[in-house]
């Protein structure tokens, strides 16, 4: 349902001329199945998200979503996704119910299935109990609930999850990778970006290693770690992008050139 083909994004940058955030990656992501995009902090994830998600425009490259293409027809693009990350925003003077009443009306729900949706959702993510306080009183494994019921109220059969349990508490993150383990049992189609190992060993059916904006591997756990002479899936990651650096600086330092930074915070 997720194809994405070569697909690469540059920004202008006063000082660098040009930043290089995401450089011509391909994958492609299944129905019922969690793909991870795993990688450090400005490895081009998020990036790569916000392409997909229709929020950026690719420098070049394709994409579709349940053949849907991201440039050519975003707003079906949208109707067909639900987008989590870290960092999403709520409306202070709204309450969780409001919330996701909001978006589910956005997406074009009738009233009777936003009430069918939303009573399913809160119930699965026991939002009841706080569904009528303002979300600026909610702490943040709530109003990250509260995120989640937002992404889901439409059932879209895409869901795009970036880095979703920064932050939380160790019970609160669980229950949000419950709740991605569920979803995939129900056949969504997800893409899960995250640093942290034990989420990509515990739910990524396939991922990819991503560093500098480029696939460093690709494949199930199994695969990648069968091309490995390392212990662990963590040991060969550190091993896959400290060979990436040490060629990169062998290249540059022949060439005369400093490595290229990545593009910072707005590709992390």
């Amino acid at each position: 349902m997720i194809d994405v083909h070569d697909l690469s994004k540059r920004f202008p940058d006063l000082h660098q001329g040009e930043v290089v955030a995401l450089d011509g990656i391909s994958f492609e992501v299944r129905p019922g199945e969690v793909f991870g995009l795993l990688g450090p902090n400005g490895a081009g994830k998020t990036t790569c998200l916000r392409l997909l998600s229709t929020i950026l425009r690719p420098t070049s490259g394709t994409a579709s979503i349940d053949g849907k293409d991201i440039v050519e027809e975003p707003d079906e693009v949208r109707a067909r996704i639900g987008f989590l990350s870290g960092t999403t925003g709520l409306y202070d003077r709204m309450t969780a119910r409001e919330t996701v009443e909001y978006f589910g009306r956005l997406y074009g729900l009738s009233e009777e299935q936003l009430s069918e949706s939303i009573e399913r959702i809160f119930t699965t993510l026991s939002i009841h109990e706080f569904a009528d306080v303002l979300t600026i009183r909610l702490s943040t494994g709530m109003r990250q609930k509260v995120s989640i019921a937002r992404t889901l109220v439409h059932d879209p059969p895409v869901l795009i999850f970036d880095e979703p349990t920064t932050g939380l508490d160790v019970l609160v993150a669980r229950a949000v990778l419950d709740t991605v383990a569920r979803l995939r049992d129900e056949g969504k189609c997800i893409i899960y970006s995250t640093h942290i190992m034990r989420e990509v060993e515990r739910l990524c059916d396939r991922l990819a290693i991503i560093h500098r904006g480029r696939i460093l591997a690709e494949g199930s756990q199994r695969d990648i770690m069968a091309a490995s002479d390392q212990p662990d899936l963590e040991e060969h990651f550190f091993d896959l992008v400290s060979r990436f650096e040490s060629t990169l600086a062998e290249v540059t330092a022949e060439i005369g050139q400093e490595p290229q930074r990545d593009a910072g915070e707005v590709n992390s």
